[in-house]
């Protein structure tokens, strides 16, 4: 078990590597990963089962601690990334299904690895992991609303198709995860430090999945495609932040909320555009998947370098929310 930890825990703080290493093996041997395809939205919902796992009652307590940064954190995501996903698409010219793709990835919550990248800022890694489950419970009716809002333009959008699916893949493997520790307590301790295991497994193989499937069309406007992803990607990081010193939060408060509104639960969006549009649209959140873990790299390791009065952030200093 000990070893399995190991191998955890090495495969976690490589995760980017990692994406990167098999999206350019199913680039280049595209027949070698599209078996995975019909399981997308299986790994998917074991991702967010171990999510699930992960969290506990006292994460959504921490709301009650700190509503007002929570809200704004949330409320930043769920305005800001979907807006600049829309004006890209519009300023870009995209195709219809690609720029549906980029305006699904806007509209996701956070993901896991913005809590990770938090951490490695010495940002406030509760107050991420608290919006992070904030923002993804409320995922089933702000993505397909904010989704029909702004991408029927381009194509077809079924709200109802969309939530159902979120329902499937995130709310119910979430809750089932968070019940199983609640009830199991202990006894599942010792399997947490293995899920980041998992994670990168399933994460991995849908990028995959999604890049195996589309080489031509990433030969094509793969650099397009790309472009965009990296504009959305940062410009979250840069607003998010401006966002959080322009209302007076803390340093390490401010690189939470950066960290969370640029970075999205890019395998959902990978999911869910496969399975309700087509899997070219599922591209943008593939390639934001590879980015962002790039650039989360090196924006935590820049901003790890700045402390208010030197303070050095460890994971139990983090437990609590600065109010």
């Amino acid at each position: 078990m000990k070893r399995i930890v190991r191998v955890s825990q090495f495969v976690g703080n490589t995760f980017g590597i990692w994406v990167i290493l098999f999206a350019v093996l199913a680039f280049i041997m595209p027949g070698g990963f599209t078996w995975i395809t019909p399981y997308i939205k299986l790994l998917l919902g074991i991702i967010m089962f171990g999510m699930g796992m992960t969290l506990s009652l006292s994460d959504f307590k921490r709301v009650l601690k700190a509503p007002g940064k929570i809200f704004i954190i949330v409320l930043a995501q769920y305005t800001i990334m979907p807006l600049l996903a829309l004006g890209l698409a519009v300023l870009f010219r995209l195709p219809p299904e690609i720029a549906v793709g980029v305006i699904l990835v806007g509209c996701t919550p956070g993901g896991t690895s913005s809590n990770v990248m938090t951490f490695l800022a010495k940002g406030n890694t509760a107050l991420s992991v608290t919006a992070t489950a904030v923002s993804t419970v409320l995922a089933p009716i702000l993505t397909p609303a904010l989704t029909l809002l702004l991408a029927s333009a381009w194509l077809p959008v079924s709200f109802m198709e969309l939530f159902i699916s979120i329902v499937q893949i995130v709310l119910v493997p979430i809750a089932l995860g968070l019940a199983v520790r609640v009830m199991l307590g202990g006894r599942v301790e010792s399997y947490i430090p293995v899920l980041p295991l998992v994670s990168v497994i399933g994460i991995v193989g849908v990028v995959a999945a999604v890049v195996a499937n589309n080489t031509e069309a990433i030969v094509q406007s793969g650099l397009l495609i790309f472009g965009v992803v990296m504009l959305h990607n940062v410009l979250g990081y840069i607003i998010g932040f401006g966002l959080a010193k322009a209302l007076r939060f803390d340093l390490a408060d401010q690189k939470a909320a950066s960290i969370e509104v640029g970075m999205q639960n890019s395998g959902l969006a990978a999911a869910l555009a496969a399975a309700h549009f087509s899997l070219l649209s599922a591209v943008p959140a593939a390639l934001f998947s590879v980015w962002h873990n790039i650039s989360g790299s090196v924006v935590a390791t820049w901003m790890s370098k700045f402390n208010e009065k030197d303070e050095q952030t460890t994971p139990a200093e983090n437990k609590t929310v600065r109010a």
